[in-house]
């Protein structure tokens, strides 16, 4: 059976996995992966302790909210990452000097 130990595992290697995205990526598309990893570990976190909760299964309901949030962040996030692209030619977060037009 798997247990509390083993998902906090997984867990804490998503967001490890994640963190190394964001830190060591020089791509906009690949550090914004690297936050949904880190989104998902969360999320496996509420799903774990949640199990626990057998009462109002509050981990479950906060989960289910916090991949909606992510869904919507997605969006906004390439919405961004096309227009960045689209004045600058490039998705590298470095070659954005400024933001005005």
């Amino acid at each position: 059976m798997i247990g509390l130990f083993h998902l906090l595992t997984v867990s804490a290697f998503l967001f490890a996995v994640g963190i190394y995205a964001v830190l060591a990526k020089k791509n906009a598309i690949l550090m914004l992966i690297g936050i949904e990893f880190m989104i998902n570990a969360g999320v496996l976190n509420l799903v774990a302790f949640g199990r626990y909760d057998r009462a109002f299964y509050g981990g479950q309901t906060f989960a289910l909210f916090a991949i909606v949030l992510a869904a919507a962040a997605v969006a906004v996030a390439l919405a961004i990452i096309l227009n960045v692209y689209k004045h600058y030619k490039s998705i590298d977060p470095d070659d954005v000097t400024d933001l005005r037009d």
